[in-house]
């Protein structure tokens, strides 16, 4: 049905529906937008008391779509209507202010409007009206020596209902000055040397040229902002981009480009509307599946982005000074639409792209491009999955040679010299193979790269030069990468073998560390927790313990999260990052809890707190306090591009809601806070002693957690130390000295929190049966002479002189980090 009161709509209108009830049909009427019910939003939407009539306050693009009156009976009635939203008019009039001799002239002004009607209109007589022909009407107004007044000329829409609107017209002043100018131009205006003025493009294209005087004439300056307006135009829809139009837009914009491929490539600011057109399209792509027809359009018209006569437009793109990295967002897109690519077997070829798409448990393949014989070879898999190969001739146009990271150097006199290949797999596959034609044969010393988003650089890291064998003129390549982990402090990735291997042996050591200590705990515990002190000092070792293991299990998960699937999931990697978060964060805390509890035994010795007491609160400021960060943070960086990385890792994300000074902050506070409580607790007890009135065994507690305190304090200061120089610096040993230590946090807890103290030993013993393999006779036991310097009573002494010889850790941390090799890469050779 027609519901629409007016036969068009335009952007900011009060857009009115009406819905006639048939005499016949009785029933509740409601309404629908979109299947959405529009009573929801009352701030968008008015509907009328009957409900006959719906409102849609202030509309734009994006509120085009199926309206629909529903009467509610057995069954509905329904009446629709499918409705568009003009997109805004765009009056071209220039600049809005003008300067010109006041001498006797005629003087021209242009008013442009591709699908609307208009007209000019002043408030004073003295101007004629000429039409172009192309949409286009020019005024001519008499300019009259000694009549100097300015004038304003206006150019505005035929339909009135759109004047009240910003679009609907458009004016030109006209200043007349007494000046002699030197340049003048009966449209553009006049003016004195080296002066500069902008006026509007040429016919079909939108944007202004800058022209600047010289030598008594109007130059063009700068003419590379113009874009054609069949791109500005396809710009201005896919900003209200659905899914269900992506065919026809894509197939669009393939066509305007392969109509004007020229006018495209030589125009930098083309090139990167372009650009942003496509990533809106890979974007708008993530939730439906792209056929072969869409991604060969997609493709022809990156084909066209990147081809030979583009190189001027790439090379103003990629200048160093340049922060919009259009190059980088080009080939994001491209990896991303790949990833929604239709299950099944084909290839698209283009001018300087092949795909080839397939669904297998290997690859090797041959690229079929012109002068390319690019190999690829990927090795079994342990299942069918679909496998995406994209090999580009002319991608080394678009993505430039600076900044080469080659063995963790940064070289910048070097050339790409072969293809660009982008391998699509959705799981980890080791030790992919390529063997690139090298176009060059001058140039030596090759290398092979892989694009590395997060240095919006070419990396060499985990890609190898191989020996080709009898094939002359190729390189082989050969990428396996893998995981190294510095990225709980640091907000980039350092690729680096040598942090993968310390890791992995150092988690894998701390963590069997903690189930040997938790299985430690729960064997002495009745006989270790018989006072107050001794009792919150284990619970607090059990907590770190048990922390530190759940964060570096959730580690592992969010690792392999990572390493699966480039760019990270957010669905799959946000809930890893949350308990990683959480668990790392309680075990700081848990680190505090011991600190105090020395604190308040050695300082406040007056004051007396239950054991319930005390443990309510360790709970609450152990776990309580890390849960309310946590949740906060996800609170406060809601949605997908600001709580988690988006490259490499699986972690808190720096770049764009620093979410990673939500852990970075209240750790090193802890670190610091505890370094202030062993000083106080040190001067406390070597002034008086632990206290005359303390029971021996809580005696004992105090002073192992005093010495435990003052052992790992500094350990941990200097491991969080490098931590913030993980954070400001690059340099490869930081970040192994920082991962070395933090892998082995669960050992330290082992050894400092529960095998160096004396009364955990014993209970041990006694426990497992094994007091008679350290005891001895008691007959030599207690003999005297030089001799018995070497029996049993020389162990039974350093027992007793080494009584309060321990260690306990009462604050422990570990960090680890990932950078993985996820689904997609850029490989070459340079």
């Amino acid at each position: 049905m027609n519901l629409s009161t007016a036969g068009e709509w335009y952007p900011q209108q009060n857009m009115l529906l009406k819905c006639i009830r048939p005499a016949s049909v009785e029933g509740t009427m409601k309404w629908t937008v979109n299947n959405n019910d529009p009573a929801l939003d009352p701030s968008k939407y008015l509907i009328s008391d009957d409900h006959s009539s719906l409102t849609v306050k202030n509309v734009d693009e994006k509120d085009k779509g199926r309206y629909s009156c529903i009467i509610e009976r057995t069954i509905p009635y329904i009446q629709w209507q499918d409705i568009d939203i003009k997109p805004i008019p765009n009056i071209i009039v220039g600049e809005s202010v003008r300067t010109f001799q006041c001498v006797d002239q005629k003087v021209k002004l242009e008013c442009c409007e591709a699908k609307n009607e208009f007209s000019w209109k002043s408030t004073t007589p003295g101007y004629s009206l000429t039409s172009s022909g192309d949409r286009c009407i020019t005024l001519i107004h008499s300019i009259e020596n000694g009549k100097c007044e300015s004038e304003t000329f206006t150019c505005q829409l035929e339909n009135e209902a759109l004047r009240l609107f910003s679009y609907g017209s458009k004016s030109i002043k006209v200043l007349k000055s007494t000046e002699a100018f030197i340049c003048k131009n009966t449209t553009l205006g006049d003016g004195k040397e080296d002066a500069t003025l902008k006026g509007p493009c040429e016919k079909g294209k939108e944007g202004n040229i800058i022209y600047r005087c010289k030598s008594g004439k109007w130059e063009v300056e700068d003419d590379t902002n113009c874009v054609l307006q069949v791109i500005k135009d396809l710009e201005k829809k896919v900003e209200t981009l659905a899914p269900k139009d992506i065919p026809l837009v894509v197939a669009d914009l393939k066509k305007a480009t392969a109509d004007n491929p020229e006018e495209i490539t030589q125009s930098p600011v083309t090139v990167q509307t372009i650009v942003g057109i496509l990533i809106r399209i890979s974007d708008t792509a993530q939730t439906i599946i792209i056929n072969k027809p869409v991604m060969e359009n997609f493709l022809k018209t990156v084909d066209i982005l990147i081809s030979d006569i583009a190189i001027n437009s790439w090379e103003n793109l990629n200048n160093n000074s340049r922060t919009d990295n259009t190059s980088t967002a080009l080939l994001n897109a491209i990896e991303n639409i790949s990833s929604r690519l239709t299950n099944g077997n084909f290839t698209i070829n283009a001018t300087s792209i092949e795909l080839n798409r397939t669904v297998a448990d290997r690859y090797s393949g041959i690229s079929n491009l012109e002068n390319s014989t690019t190999e690829i070879l990927i090795p079994q898999i342990s299942e069918s999955i679909p496998i995406t190969i994209i090999v580009f001739t002319n991608l080394v146009n678009v993505l430039p040679t600076r900044n080469i990271k080659y063995k963790n150097n940064t070289n910048s006199d070097v050339r790409i010299n072969g293809d660009v290949v982008v391998v699509k797999v959705n799981q980890t596959v080791n030790n992919i193979s390529f063997a690139f034609d090298i176009t060059n044969q001058s140039l030596g010393n090759p290398q092979c790269v892989f694009w590395n988003f997060s240095l919006d650089a070419w990396d060499s890291t985990g890609c190898e030069v191989k020996p080709s064998g009898n094939k002359p003129g190729k390189i082989t390549c050969e990428c396996d990468h893998t995981t190294s982990f510095s990225i709980l402090m640091s907000p980039f990735s350092i690729d680096d073998i040598a942090l993968d291997y310390i890791t992995y042996i150092g988690v894998a050591i701390s963590m069997a560390s903690l189930i040997l200590c938790l299985i430690i705990e729960i064997v002495v515990w009745k006989s270790m927790t018989r006072n107050d002190t001794s009792y919150m000092r284990h619970v607090s070792i059990v907590n770190i313990a048990v922390s530190l293991l759940i964060a570096n299990i959730c580690f592992i998960i969010g690792a392999a999260v990572a390493q699966q699937e480039q760019p990270t999931s957010v669905g799959r990697c946000s809930p890893a990052v949350f308990f990683m978060h959480f668990f790392y964060l309680a075990l700081f805390f848990w680190m505090l809890i011991s600190a105090l509890l020395l604190f308040y035994r050695t300082v406040m010795v007056l004051s007396q707190m239950s054991r319930a007491r005390m443990m309510a609160i360790a709970f609450i400021v152990g776990y309580g306090a890390p849960l309310l960060i946590a949740v906060i943070t996800v609170a406060s960086t809601a949605g997908p591009q600001k709580y988690i990385t988006k490259q490499l890792a699986c972690w808190l994300n720096w770049d764009e809601s620093k979410a990673l000074l939500a852990f970075v902050i209240p750790a090193l506070t802890i670190v610091a806070i505890n370094l202030v409580v062993l000083i106080v607790v040190l001067y406390k007890m070597l002034r008086r002693g632990v206290g005359a009135t303390t029971q021996p065994d809580e005696k004992h507690a105090l002073v192992v957690i005093a010495r435990c305190v003052a052992i790992l304090t500094p350990i941990f200061g200097l491991t969080w130390g490098f931590g913030i120089g993980t954070m400001v610096s690059r340099k490869v040993g930081i970040h192994v000295v920082f991962a070395l230590l933090n892998s082995l946090q669960g050992f330290f807890i082992l050894v400092f929190g529960t095998l160096l103290d004396s009364k955990i030993r014993e209970a041990l013993a006694g426990r497992l049966s094994l007091r008679n393999l350290t005891s001895s006779n008691p007959t030599r036991s207690t003999s005297a002479g030089p001799s018995s310097s070497s029996g049993p009573g020389f162990f039974q002494r350093m027992r007793r002189r080494n009584m309060y010889n321990v260690s306990e850790a009462s604050a422990i941390s570990a960090a680890t980090s990932s950078n993985s090799y996820g689904g997609s890469d850029t490989f070459m050779n340079a």
